[in-house]
């Protein structure tokens, strides 16, 4: 049976105060409930690189203890990460559950999560990795920004790209809230990033803009195309040549790449090879860096959840 956080109320209304934390409670907003570990909510962060609040989920797993260290694993799409029944779709990675199955196992060390939801309909633009958007023609970019998804929906929803913002969010304003408050151990070898289709881009993009920060990236079912075609599409060839230009050192860094060929992820294994391609000519080896194949296995948190346990082991197993 899954539980829902226990806490202590303040005083102040509209408060919960955990582990020294007084952070606003919004149970009528979609608190997880868990299979395993703890959430400490931060709401309403206020960031100045992106002129908004965000929300972010902190997962602490069994036993927490603050007087111990812990390895911490960023996580996009926040709001998806942990209790189906809060979700729009019905589903999600349930990363409590398979975290702390490995860490009761003895496979893997304790390790915090921090989910970072995203932000609705800048979803897309934060996303989106901006230094290979603006390698491309004005009249490339023009035609971008006017796609619309299978839907009909406009894909970038009238906005910019901006993810150089979005991870100044990350690095220079929520990772140090993050070390402050925590138990983390902080330095570049304990702290990695992951996400799935444009948040698997923006894994990517991370790792490779700030590779003193992060050890690691996983990419599951990255959304090479950036948009929701291939066909005359020039944004594939631009982030591949953004690769061969900043991927991190291997002597310092691990990869992890993956995909399916149903719905959505269809569109990968070609651009994915490039990719491969690209890494291993930049001299990653099996030590440190995977690119896994799930055939038949669709877009969708319920095929994440299904090898989620893959990337973790990949990434915190020293």
């Amino acid at each position: 049976m899954k539980k829902v956080l226990n806490a202590q109320f303040c005083l102040h209304s509209g408060l919960v105060c955990l582990f020294g934390l007084c952070v606003q409670m919004l149970f009528a907003q979609g608190i997880p409930a868990l299979n395993s570990g703890r959430v400490v909510r931060l709401d309403s962060l206020y960031s100045e690189a992106l002129q908004e609040y965000r929300r972010v989920d902190v997962w602490l797993p069994e036993n927490y203890n603050a007087q111990q260290r812990y390895p911490v694993l960023y996580m996009h799409d926040g709001q998806m990460l942990f209790d189906p029944n809060t979700t729009w779709n019905k589903q999600s990675w349930e990363v409590d559950s398979v975290a702390g199955a490995l860490i009761a196992a003895g496979k893997l060390r304790p390790f915090l999560v921090v989910a970072v939801w995203n932000g609705g309909k800048s979803r897309h633009v934060d996303y989106f990795p901006q230094k290979p958007a603006e390698s491309l023609s004005k009249a490339q970019r023009d035609s971008m920004y006017l796609s619309v998804r299978n839907s009909g929906a406009a894909v970038f929803q009238n906005m910019q790209v901006r993810s150089d913002a979005y991870l100044r969010f990350l690095v220079r304003e929520l990772k140090p809230m993050i070390d402050e408050r925590f138990a983390t151990l902080p330095d570049q070898p304990n702290t990695f990033i992951a996400g799935s289709s444009m948040g698997g881009l923006i894994s990517m993009y991370a790792i490779c803009e700030y590779p003193e920060i992060f050890g690691g990236a996983a990419c599951l079912s990255t959304h090479w195309p950036g948009i929701f075609t291939v066909e005359n599409n020039p944004i594939p060839a631009a982030f591949m040549s953004y690769l061969r230009w900043h991927l991190p050192d291997p002597r310092s860094h691990k990869l992890y790449f993956d995909y399916g060929t149903a719905t959505l992820d269809a569109l990968y294994p070609p651009l994915q090879q490039q990719a491969d391609a690209i890494i291993k000519a930049r001299g990653y080896r099996k030590s440190n860096w995977q690119t896994r194949a799930f055939p038949g296995a669709a877009h969708t948190e319920e095929a994440w959840k299904k090898r989620l346990h893959l990337p973790l082991m990949f990434l915190l197993t020293r």
